[in-house]
């Protein structure tokens, strides 16, 4: 029996500390047979049974839109410390009732069916490959192989693509006024196009016919735009399971019947979610029932659903409507933002050299952010807008991480928050006044329901006494922090500390910056960079006669 390959180590064994449960086995006909791709959680088993008697049916229902096509299940794991030879075929009986139910009956004669088994600490994993059809014989798989590089084998065997096609739908429509049947007609047919061109929609491509021995596995396409009429070979070459098939020959024909060619007959599903969560190889598809809202308990209940199954943590909101896939925007390259609409530069710190800080240990901002500071947009706030501005960055990277949608404010917008929480007098609205730490975790908190930790020192000179407990924020929390001392404010990205010795520096990302988004002229000129407490000539970066307050804002627990 040949090699079980698995591109999912750390996927395979999720929530293995849960207890015995089964998860599925995910693979694709277009890579090598007994390929494990990733594993899902059976996350709902019978009434009255253990966990490792799933309840198939339910699971199939949501497993089949889950699964976009091109992955199937191939198989089942078991966690459990006796038997493996038992809790194989129990792994097998299931995967094979599941597939049963997800590709029918004729579908599930030929294949061979993966049974795993591993320790509930998740130590030792052994695999069971069955025979096709109803065979009850398992041969062991002795030879498992795993992946270096999972995501790149997996991409360069398929991709995704976003087709234009024409595509004629008869519309009826009932007016009271014969004469206005044209003008409804012309607003219903735009309705039409407007769904159609959504890129949310999904469709599903189906041949005209049964399917038959001669039908193509399904193909998974990424990553460019064509016309309906547009040869895909010349486009994206296009990679099957057999290694002797020539994918440069493929056409829109490959699609349907080989024994009888004919246009597909596609049926449209609206307003499904695509994912790519961290982890998982292969992108999953999710409807939510968005009349509920997105911040509705059912919806969060369904997402922490997910979670389980996909075994994602349950203080990240990775599946989340903002966080799916657009087909509709490009990847934006090196430090352009991808915010739509947006233009301003995104993640500057990246590709700077660590602090220089010898033995140090760096800890930085996790994910992305933009880069605001003075006179952006047309306005002018140098002199007074650098905490507005460090309230903007800081507020951009919970939009980027999709904790929230809502638009970076303004500075007036900012000051009508402060003063609807009663904070400031209506008089400060259209005002040049300074805000500092307290006044932004005010804002934080109205507009985000983000909590702060705010730290206090007297004097600059004490900032690198605060660097352990900084370091420590950027690895748990991974937030920007802002600094605000005196009449300045600032940005802070990072951290490089030695904890023997205390020394320290500190990636300041400048608001006060006053010029055009040119990286290299911002990188080149400091206004992002690493900053010692003192620099090689004595002077003092933080001013030891002013106090300082730290705004460290806190990551939401939350799906």
């Amino acid at each position: 029996m040949g090699a079980v390959k698995i591109l999912c180590p750390t996927i395979v064994f999720h929530n293995a500390e849960s207890g015995p449960g089964i998860h599925w086995l995910v693979g694709s006909p277009f890579l090598p047979p007994l390929t494990i791709v990733s594993s899902l959680r059976c996350i709902h088993a019978l009434p009255s049974s253990d966990s490792t008697s799933p309840d198939l049916r339910q699971e199939s229902e949501e497993l089949r839109t889950l699964i976009i096509k091109g992955f199937e299940i191939i198989g089942a794991l078991t966690f459990g410390n006796f038997g493996f030879e038992k809790n194989a075929h129990k792994s097998i009986d299931a995967a094979r009732g599941l597939r049963k139910l997800l590709y029918g009956e004729g579908q599930c004669e030929n294949q061979p069916v993966v049974g795993a088994v591993a320790g509930l600490d998740a130590s030792d994993i052994r695999f069971f490959v069955s025979g096709s059809g109803h065979e009850t014989s398992l041969e062991s798989v002795t030879s498992v192989a795993y992946e270096d590089h999972p995501e790149k084998y997996v991409w360069e065997k398929g991709c995704l693509i976003r087709c234009e096609l024409p595509v004629k739908l008869p519309v009826y429509y009932a007016v009271n006024n014969p004469r206005d049947i044209e003008k409804a007609f012309s607003r219903a047919t735009e309705a039409v196009i407007a769904k159609l061109r959504d890129p949310r929609a999904v469709y599903m491509l189906e041949t005209s016919s049964k399917a038959s021995v001669d039908q193509p596995p399904p193909a998974i396409i990424r990553g460019v735009q064509l016309d309906f009429n547009t040869d895909l070979s010349k486009a994206w070459p296009l990679a099957v399971g057999d290694d002797d098939y020539d994918s440069n020959s493929l056409s829109c024909s490959y699609f349907s019947l080989k024994s009888k060619a004919g246009i597909p007959i596609f049926s449209v599903e609206l307003l499904p979610y695509h994912f790519d969560p961290p982890g998982v190889l292969h992108p999953i598809t999710v409807f939510y029932e968005l009349s509920f809202g997105e911040t509705e308990l059912k919806q969060v209940e369904v997402r922490r659903s997910l979670h389980s199954r996909l075994g994602l943590p349950y203080d990240r909101p990775l599946l989340r409507i903002a966080n799916a896939l657009d087909f509709s925007r490009l990847k934006s390259s090196g430090s352009e933002s991808l915010l739509k609409g947006s233009t301003l530069l995104r993640d500057v710190h990246i590709g700077i050299p660590s602090g220089g800080v010898a033995g140090g240990i760096v800890s930085l901002v996790q994910g992305s952010y933009e880069y605001h500071h003075y006179l952006q947009d047309g306005f002018n706030d140098s002199g007074w807008g650098c905490a507005y501005r460090s309230l903007q960055t800081i507020i951009s990277w919970f939009r980027l991480q999709n904790y929230t949608s809502i638009d970076v404010p303004s500075h007036r917008e900012i000051q009508q928050s402060l003063v609807e929480i009663g904070d400031k007098d209506p008089s400060f609205i259209g005002s040049r006044e300074w805000i500092g730490a307290i006044e932004l975790s005010f804002v934080l908190e109205k507009l985000l329901g983000v909590t702060c930790k705010v730290i206090n020192v007297r004097s600059g000179a004490e900032l690198p006494e605060k660097c352990r407990e900084l370091a420590l924020h950027f690895e748990t929390q991974g937030t920007p922090v802002m600094i605000g001392g005196g009449v300045l404010a600032y940005t802070l990205l990072g951290v490089d500390y030695n904890e023997a010795s205390g020394d320290c520096a500190f990636l300041i990302l400048d608001p006060h910056y006053t010029g055009t988004d040119d990286l290299k002229k911002i990188v080149n000129a400091g206004w992002c960079g690493w900053k010692k407490a003192v620099d090689n000539k004595g002077k003092s970066f933080f001013l030891h006669d002013k106090f300082y307050n730290l705004l460290l804002p806190q990551r939401p627990n939350m799906v």
